[in-house]
């Protein structure tokens, strides 16, 4: 397994925030809200990909390792 730096796990977690965010909203705000979410989730798959090339591993297995990570560690904030 890939071992998962914790700048990764922050990115991730705040990346799966602003996803939980958009629940129940509409117009304008679940607009605003979906670009939170698409910007935090390009800075985290652009580290992913960073930490990938400098480590020699595959990308998909640093993200699946991060995710694990992240998903092991809280609940899904959606579900709050």
């Amino acid at each position: 397994m890939t071992e998962v730096p914790d700048e990764l796990i922050k990115l991730e977690r705040s990346a799966e925030e602003e996803r939980a965010k958009l629940a129940g909203l509409t117009g304008d705000e679940y607009d605003a809200q979906l670009r939170h979410w698409r910007d935090a989730s390009e800075a985290v798959q652009g580290a992913i990909a960073m930490h990938a090339e400098a480590t020699k591993a595959s990308r998909y297995e640093v993200e699946q390792a991060v995710k694990k990570a992240v998903r092991d560690t809280q609940e899904d904030p959606a579900v709050e």
